[in-house]
């Protein structure tokens, strides 16, 4: 009987050159698994280049919806950006996608899976990590950590074999979903040069006027797009058109990878931005001060482990809930302005915001007395004083 091996197909050129070394190196039947999660693919090319490379059998898997409401709304609860900018749209997508993948490999009856990622990069941390912990005994390979090849040389490969490959730029080497576009490539790797506007799809200005834009919170879960209730997958999309038409979205920074180097990283991510930047917004004006700062601390420890592959680590989990219990009482209106690449808060309301006029008013209502503010200042600083007395006298 023949070896199984169950690939997570994207349908670029290292699957597809995947699939044909995968049956030719192991003798094995490959079947393919591509996963929905909203990146803008035609499935039907896809599914015939899978089987042109040798696929004996092709699943398609529409995860679009439980991607976002699962991932992505919960990125924006959790405020999830790794080292303060990066909503982790790549990284979120991952655990998804390895389930989906083992869902197959359980009906085929194999214990054996291959994806496509290298030994330099992040997703093969995430990819082996979600398929240990979903799949028991599975037995997991990597053909871009065995086979040695170069892009040049993967190319080869496939035009000697006859095998169909993606056409795509020589320049950038791209993953898109529906909460970000990664883009990467030699000619961008120098962190001192700036990207190129030919690098960017989504936040090429299309736009040029003002876009007024209100967005409503229900317990922390974006719900409304001017008054309008959208799904999930609705609103996110039309986020990433409306926002990113306008130029908004771009993240370019100097990235702490899992693997141990630092390396210049772009993406896209308009929806995402918005989304977390006005749920910020409106936590900091429900929250106590308290609340407010555990709140930031647990987001970053919360995105470090996302990126960092540890989906499956039940400190997330615990995190995780902390932040939707205080996001109860997050639900209310954050309105924007988008123009010339930004984004601007212009207004917040909440019915659980604790924002009073008649204490904040310096021209009216509550004011403490000169000795109730004496009194306050002497104990607040205190501690300071006494200790800067005692070290420096």
């Amino acid at each position: 009987m023949k070896m199984k091996i169950v690939l997570a197909y994207s349908g670029g050129l290292d699957t597809t050159v995947a699939i044909r070394w995968l049956k030719e190196t192991y003798n094995a039947e490959v079947v393919s698994v591509s996963v929905d999660v909203g990146q803008l693919e035609d499935f039907k090319k896809i599914e015939e280049r899978a089987y042109l490379a040798g696929s004996v059998k092709h699943y398609l898997i529409d995860a679009k919806n439980e991607f976002a409401e699962r991932f992505a709304i919960t990125d924006v609860i959790m405020n999830g950006l790794y080292e303060e900018v990066y909503p982790l749209a790549t990284a979120l997508a991952r655990p998804l996608i390895a389930e989906k993948v083992v869902e197959v490999a359980r009906k085929e009856g194999t214990e054996y899976v291959a994806h496509g990622s290298t030994s330099k990069g992040n997703d093969q941390v995430r990819f082996d990590l979600a398929l240990k912990t979903n799949l028991e005994n599975v037995k997991i390979i990597a053909p871009a950590r065995i086979w040695k090849m170069t892009r040049e040389d993967e190319i080869l490969f496939a035009r000697e074999r006859g095998i169909p490959i993606k056409t795509e730029s020589s320049k950038y080497s791209i993953d898109e979903n529906l909460w970000g576009r990664s883009i990467e490539g030699d000619s961008i790797a120098d962190p001192s040069v700036e990207v190129p506007e030919d690098a960017f799809e989504w936040t090429k200005v299309r736009s040029n006027d003002k876009l007024r834009l209100s967005v409503e919170f229900d317990r922390g879960l974006p719900t409304k797009l001017d008054g309008e209730k959208l799904s999930p997958v609705d609103l996110i999309r039309r986020l990433n058109q409306i926002v990113g038409s306008r130029g908004y979205g771009r993240i370019e920074h100097l990235e702490n990878r899992v693997v141990g180097f630092k390396s210049r990283e772009v993406y896209e991510a308009p929806a995402a931005l918005s989304l977390i930047s006005t749920h910020k917004d409106l936590e900091k004006t429900v929250l106590t001060p308290h609340e407010l700062r555990f709140k930031r601390y647990i987001d970053s420890l919360w995105s470090d482990l996302v990126y960092q592959g540890l989906w499956y680590e039940p400190l997330r989990e615990t995190i995780e809930n902390a932040g939707k219990e205080l996001n109860k009482w997050i639900t209310g209106e954050v309105k924007v302005e988008v123009e010339n690449k930004s984004l601007r808060i212009v207004g917040r309301r909440s019915p659980y915001s604790p924002y009073s006029e008649k204490i904040s008013s310096y021209n009216k209502g509550w004011y403490p007395s000169d000795e109730e503010a004496r009194g306050f200042i002497e104990i607040w600083g205190m501690h300071s004083i006494l200790s800067k007395k005692a070290r420096y006298g």
